[in-house]
C-alpha cells in the first residue's frame, strides 16, 4: 500500500497529468507597481500559427480532464463518493484562521475554500468582500474569453489590398493597339500597389509568424505582377486609450491591435514572452516596419516608410496568419502572468459581443459574460484584463466560483483555466515558491494563479485534498508589509489544504 505522502503526490500528478522538469521555466522577481512573470512558454500547446480557421474542424478542443475519483480508483486508493463531504482537517476555521491573522497578510485578508464537486463553501472569511486581485483577475479574463470565443478560436492578422492590378501574363493576347493610350499610372509597377497590414489583436505575434505572413504576401503580389508596394498599417480594431492607466511600464506594451514581440526593445523579444523589458512607444509602427523589411526577403520592395491608414472596405485579402488557439493563449497567460495577452483577450471578448474594443468596452463585455455564466459578479470591477489596475475589485468568493465553473464537467471548454495554472514549486510564477518547511507539502499538488502589486498579494487555485477531492481556494491580502513574507504566508495557507 502506498504511503500517504507518496499517494498524495501520485494522485495529484495523475489527476492533472503533470510531466514537468524543474528549471524549465525561468522566474522573474517581484517589482514595484508590476506583477510577477515567468520567462518561458512551456505550457502553451504547440500549434501552427498559420492556416485558415475552421470552427469545429481541424483544431481540436481541450478534452475534459479525468475526475479525481476515476483516477484514484485505478490506483487502488480509497475514494469516497463525490457526493460526500470533503475529507478535510476537522475544523478549517481552527486551521486557517490563525494563519490568516498573520501580520504578513495585512490587517484584513479575505479567503474562500470551495468543494468543487458540490459547490459548497467549506471556509470563508470576508469571502464576499471585493478587493484588489492583482493578477488573479486573469482567471476571470480566461473564463470570459473561453466562454465567449471558444477554445478553438484563433486571432487573425491579415494583409489586404484594394488595387486590382492584373498579373503581367493577363495582358497576353489582348488588344495591343490599345497600349499606347494607357496612362502612366497603369504601366507595370510604376505605380506602387498599396497594401495594408491589418492588426487583429494578436499579442503573441512574433517575427517568425510575421515573416511567414510577409512571404505569403510577397508571393501573392508576384502572382499579380507586382514587385513594389506602399505599406499601410491598420489598428482601428481597438478604440480608446492605448496606454494602460498605470502609464508606460516595463510590464506591458501600449495596448494596440498590432504588435510583434510584444513591443519589447531587448533580446527578450526572441522568447516572445520574457519578463519585464523596455517597451516601444509605437509597437504597431515598429511591427509594420519589420513587415516591410521582411517583404524585401520575398522580392517585393517598398516605396516609402509604412504609414498609419485604415484598410478599404472592398479590399482583397492577400495573406493571413493566425494565433494559436485561445485555449493555448489562456494557458500561456495564466502560467506566465502575461499582461499583454490579458489585455488582448478581454478586447476579443468585447469584439465578439459587439462592444468597443477599449478598456471600458472590455470591462462591460467580461462582466456581462461572467453574469451569463451565473457567477456572483455583484461588486466586481474588472477595469482591465491584466490586473495591473489597482482599482480592479474581485472577491475571493468570485475567484473560487470561477475556478469551480472551470472544473464543471458540463463546461469542458473552460478546462484550460485549470490546466494553465502554474504548478507549485515547478512552473511559471510558482516555480520558486513552496520551498520552505511550512509550505513544502503543497509542492507539486497545488496549481494556482499568483497576484502581486505593491502592498497587494493574492493566490487562487486548486488542490487535490485528502480523499481525492478537488478544492478551489482564493486568498487576497491588501496593505501587506512585504511581498516575500506575504507570499510565504499565502503558500502556507494553501498547503494546509493538502495535509
Amino acid at each position: 500500500m502506498l504511503e500517504p505522502k507518496v499517494w498524495q503526490l501520485t494522485a495529484g500528478s495523475a489527476v492533472f497529468g503533470l510531466v514537468l522538469a524543474a528549471g524549465a521555466v525561468a522566474m522573474a522577481g517581484p517589482w514595484d507597481s508590476g506583477q510577477r512573470k515567468a520567462e518561458r512558454d512551456w505550457a502553451a500547446a504547440q500549434s501552427p500559427t498559420g492556416g485558415a480557421h475552421h470552427p469545429g474542424g481541424g483544431v481540436r478542443g481541450p478534452a475534459p480532464a479525468p475526475s479525481a475519483a476515476g483516477v484514484l480508483d485505478e490506483l487502488g486508493a480509497p475514494v469516497k463518493s463525490l457526493s460526500a463531504p470533503a475529507d478535510l482537517p476537522a475544523d478549517l476555521r481552527e486551521t486557517l484562521g490563525p494563519l490568516l491573522g498573520s501580520p504578513d497578510l495585512g490587517p484584513a485578508p479575505a479567503a474562500s475554500v470551495v468543494d468543487v464537486a458540490t459547490g459548497e463553501q467549506l471556509f470563508g472569511q470576508r469571502a464576499d468582500r471585493p478587493m484588489a486581485p492583482a493578477s488573479t483577475i486573469k482567471i476571470a479574463t480566461a473564463v470570459a474569453a473561453l466562454s465567449a470565443l471558444g477554445p478553438d478560436h484563433r486571432i487573425a492578422t491579415t494583409v489586404v489590398t484594394a488595387d486590382t492590378k492584373k498579373s503581367k501574363g493577363d495582358d497576353k493576347g489582348g488588344d495591343k493597339s490599345d497600349k499606347s493610350s494607357r496612362s502612366d499610372d497603369d504601366k507595370g509597377d510604376e505605380r506602387p500597389t498599396e497594401i495594408t497590414l491589418v492588426g487583429g489583436g494578436d499579442a503573441t505575434l512574433d517575427r517568425k509568424s510575421l515573416r511567414a505572413l510577409a512571404h505569403d504576401t510577397a508571393r501573392a503580389l508576384r502572382d499579380r505582377g507586382v514587385h513594389r508596394v506602399t505599406v499601410r498599417f491598420d489598428v482601428s480594431l481597438y478604440s480608446g486609450p492605448r496606454e494602460h492607466p498605470i502609464g508606460p511600464n516595463d510590464n506591458i506594451a501600449p495596448v494596440t491591435a498590432l504588435m510583434t514581440g510584444q513591443g519589447r526593445l531587448d533580446d527578450s523579444a526572441r522568447d516572445s514572452f520574457g519578463g519585464p523589458a523596455p517597451r516601444s512607444g509605437d509597437p504597431a509602427g515598429d511591427a509594420a516596419d519589420v513587415f516591410a523589411e521582411l517583404l524585401g526577403e520575398g522580392g517585393v520592395s517598398t516605396s516609402k516608410t509604412p504609414a498609419l491608414g485604415k484598410a478599404p472596405k472592398d479590399a482583397d485579402r492577400l495573406a493571413v496568419t493566425y494565433s494559436r488557439p485561445v485555449s493555448a493563449l489562456v494557458e500561456r497567460m495564466l502560467t506566465n502572468s502575461d499582461n499583454d495577452i490579458g489585455e488582448s483577450l478581454v478586447r476579443q471578448v468585447a469584439i465578439e459581443t459587439g462592444r468597443p474594443a477599449s478598456f471600458a468596452g472590455a470591462q462591460q463585455a467580461v462582466q456581462a459574460e461572467l453574469k451569463k455564466l451565473k457567477l456572483p459578479v455583484d461588486g466586481a470591477l474588472l477595469r482591465d484584463g491584466s490586473g495591473l489596475n489597482r482599482h480592479d475589485r474581485i472577491s475571493s468568493g468570485l475567484l473560487t466560483a470561477l475556478l469551480a465553473r472551470a472544473a464543471d464537467p458540463d463546461r469542458p471548454e473552460l478546462r484550460p483555466v485549470l490546466t494553465g495554472l502554474p504548478v507549485a514549486g515547478f512552473s511559471g510564477t510558482l516555480q520558486g515558491r513552496y520551498a520552505d518547511g511550512d509550505a513544502i507539502t503543497g509542492s507539486g499538488l497545488i496549481r494556482a494563479k499568483t497576484g502581486t502589486l505593491t502592498g497587494v498579494n493574492s493566490l487562487a487555485g486548486t488542490v487535490v485534498g485528502p480523499g481525492g477531492r478537488l478544492l478551489a481556494f482564493a486568498f487576497l491580502a491588501e496593505d501587506a508589509p512585504a511581498p516575500d513574507t506575504a507570499q510565504q504566508a499565502l503558500d502556507h495557507l494553501s498547503a494546509e489544504l493538502v495535509s
